[in-house]
């Protein structure tokens, strides 16, 4: 492992790659695709390049990898960016060159089952960024929510300092992608709740390093992308979120509960906690169904803080990771928690 560094940022007609490392869902559900990239181009001024596997159902662990080698390869790419998550890409991580990726470092943009080449790059010495997909905040029907749009805007193009605001207006339901009405007004959205801080209020500034809680999860167990020595994680900013599987508390707390016995958790000092996803198109919650979801859940983040971080000052539900609008976060980047202020800044 080597301390992650950043890369060096695109420009407005620079190339940018657009991989599928997890699902090919661009090839089922092309209007959020499309959407997005229309975006990509006319909206950010970059210039989309798909590769093989971009719109492929079933691709194979090793076409995957050989279309992120040949994105991280190729000098003109000057960004990556993945069209959408998935379930599979831990099986693609053991095919990776890091010596490749780490001689031509890029910026790379991705969440949820994404979270596996986020922690492959974080030990290659690459700062990464999640949050940022095609299909999902780029394809979002009606428009870019602006908090969203400002946030990616600022982790492509602006190095320096961004602080983070919780959004006045949430997202948590979804319609049906392959529906092209889906497309012609914006979601329904409802009001913020703002962050909830728990523990010792005090001002921490670390490296990032976590993601989806179901995804990191996997990779504890399988032992992968995870440091023997854990003192390489001390004094780091821990992220954290659930997906649209909708995983319950004591799920939840189990996962986090394994990371304590493993010694882990305690390791960092703060935590951010994204906004629980609630709803999904197979369990569609009432709104009382959600809101318990989402206090249950954090109810068993914090009894698995209070057994195994009491020290480890939390904030919960920031605006990142699977909800709308959505902040990206710099992932081995710098983030700055401010408890007394309630403020966060991270490094771009």
């Amino acid at each position: 492992m080597q301390p992650p560094t950043y890369p060096p940022k695109p420009r407005p007609g620079d190339r940018i790659a657009v991989l599928s490392p997890s699902s090919g869902l661009p090839g089922l559900l092309p209007l959020p695709y499309e959407l997005g990239l229309t975006r990509l181009e006319k909206d950010f001024g970059l210039v989309p390049v798909e590769y093989p596997t971009t719109r492929k159902m079933g691709s194979t662990p090793r076409e995957r990898a050989d279309d992120i080698h040949a994105a991280f390869a190729d000098p003109t790419i000057r960004a990556v960016i993945a069209s959408i998550g998935g379930d599979d890409q831990i099986t693609v991580l053991p095919l990776l060159d890091r010596e490749l990726i780490r001689a031509s470092p890029k910026p790379f943009f991705g969440w949820s089952d994404n979270t596996n080449l986020l922690a492959y790059l974080w030990n290659t010495g690459i700062v990464a960024f999640h949050g940022g997909s095609v299909m999902c905040e780029l394809g979002r029907p009606g428009s870019m929510d602006p908090l969203t749009e400002a946030s990616l805007r600022a982790a492509l193009f602006t190095p320096g300092p961004f602080e983070l605001a919780p959004a006045t207006r949430f997202r948590d339901t979804d319609r049906d992608w392959a529906d092209p009405e889906t497309f012609r007004s914006e979601p329904e959205t409802r009001p913020g709740t703002g962050w909830t801080l728990h523990g010792p209020q005090r001002v921490v500034e670390g490296r990032t390093w976590g993601g989806n809680l179901e995804t990191l999860s996997g990779l504890l167990t399988a032992g992968r992308e995870i440091q023997e020595d854990l003192s390489a994680y001390d004094g780091c900013v821990l992220l954290l979120e659930t997906s649209e599987e909708l995983p319950d508390a004591d799920e939840v707390f189990r996962m986090l509960w394994d990371m304590g016995e493993r010694g882990l958790l305690r390791r960092f000092p703060a935590l951010l906690m994204g906004r629980p996803k609630t709803w999904s198109l197979e369990r569609r919650n009432s709104p009382e169904q959600s809101a318990l979801y989402a206090r249950e859940q954090r109810a068993a983040v914090l009894r698995a803080l209070d057994a195994y971080a009491p020290g480890t000052m939390a904030v919960l539900d920031v605006d990142f990771g699977h909800t709308d609008p959505q902040l990206v976060i710099p992932y081995g980047g710098t983030a700055r928690v401010d408890g007394p202020a309630r403020r966060i800044t991270v490094m771009y």
